[in-house]
């Protein structure tokens, strides 16, 4: 679950529609700025980019009120610190546009029990939920369940015809695809459907003390953060796993370790995995994770300035409450499209 791109619906029509954003449940990490924030760019000269904070999906799991408050200022700055233009994208907070709660009311009764049973992320969560040995946390909110229902209008607001996603999203944006066709067989042509894209390098950094798990904002050792001191940055790429043999060689299979610090090179330095694996032939370990050190805590050092100006100058307010404005236009569009489609009475 960014991003003036948005001018005026019948203007942008043409244009390709993107919408992605990032939930503040925890601290952001290396993944999260090289699969999403440093590909800022490119998603901004593509089309209209439209990039919210996703906060009313964080409450679908215990968080205190104020890592909810502080991780949404963050992930706004860190928006902004990794080149947003505010200019050219709508960023907004996911809770500034009532209409992401009023479609849900809506679209939840068109989707079915069985299939959101079906959910992988459901199954995965609410078993987790359920082994807890303190009963009074392992209890299953209704927000677990019902989440692809939130997240399938948070999509069809803004039209979006591509939702750059993680590999673990890409069944929610299938469901919301078949709620599309329900929906539209039975009222017409009303909603946009919408298609999940996963990005071929850097979508999925792994844990640098477990390669076989996702960088997750679990995980202290493994998972390298965006506020974490360069120091820190150094010594976890220093420590991190690597494999049997010498050779600096691609191999998800047989080389986990390598292939993942690999794969944090290539996007920090925008090459392909070949061009990096072509620059380290002939490398021992150390001095090729050295190199991938010294790679990320420049890149991040820069990215960490220009955080630290944002959050003292609070420029991500006015940003938000721009961008709010922006979105609630787009989204109440959708919005009335669907309750004239279903036949709720408007008196405006």
């Amino acid at each position: 679950m960014i991003f003036t791109l948005y001018h005026n619906y019948e203007e942008t029509t043409m244009a390709e529609n993107i919408l992605t954003g990032i939930k503040p449940t925890g601290k952001l990490t290396l993944g999260n700025y090289l699969g999403v924030l440093k590909n800022l760019h490119e998603m901004m000269n593509r089309g209209n980019c439209f990039i919210f904070i996703a906060d009313l999906h964080a409450l679908t799991l215990p968080i205190d009120p104020n890592d909810l408050r502080e991780n949404s200022k963050d992930i706004a700055a860190f928006y902004l610190a990794a080149g947003l233009d505010p200019n050219r994208v709508t960023l907004f907070l996911q809770s500034s546009v009532p209409a992401h709660a009023e479609l849900n009311a809506i679209m939840q009764n068109y989707m079915y029990m069985g299939e959101l049973s079906r959910m992988t992320q459901f199954k995965d969560i609410s078993a987790k939920i359920a082994a807890k040995s303190d009963a009074k946390d392992s209890h299953i909110g209704l927000g677990i369940f019902t989440y692809p229902v939130l997240m399938a209008c948070d999509i069809l607001l803004y039209d979006a015809d591509v939702v750059p996603v993680g590999e673990d999203q890409k069944q929610h944006v299938e469901l919301a695809r078949d709620l599309v066709v329900r929906f539209n067989h039975k009222y017409g042509d009303i909603l946009k459907l919408p298609h999940p894209e996963i990005r071929k390098v850097g979508a999925r950094i792994m844990s640098l003390s477990d390669p076989s798990k996702k960088m997750s904002k679990s995980d202290p050792k493994g998972d390298i953060f965006l506020k974490d001191d360069l120091a820190v940055v150094r010594k976890k790429i220093m420590s991190a796993v690597t494999d049997t043999g010498s050779e600096v060689k691609y191999d998800k299979e047989n080389k986990p370790g390598i292939s993942n610090l690999l794969t944090i090179y290539a996007v920090t330095k925008g090459i392909s995995i070949e061009e990096a694996e072509a620059k380290f032939v002939g490398y021992r370990y150390g001095d090729f994770k050295r190199e991938v050190a010294d790679a990320v805590c420049e890149d991040l050092g820069q990215f960490q300035e220009r955080y630290k100006q944002i959050i003292e100058s609070k420029e991500y307010e006015k940003v938000l409450k721009e961008g709010a404005v922006k979105a609630n236009k787009v989204a109440n569009q959708t919005l009335k499209r669907v309750k004239e489609a279903v036949g709720l009475l408007s008196i405006d």
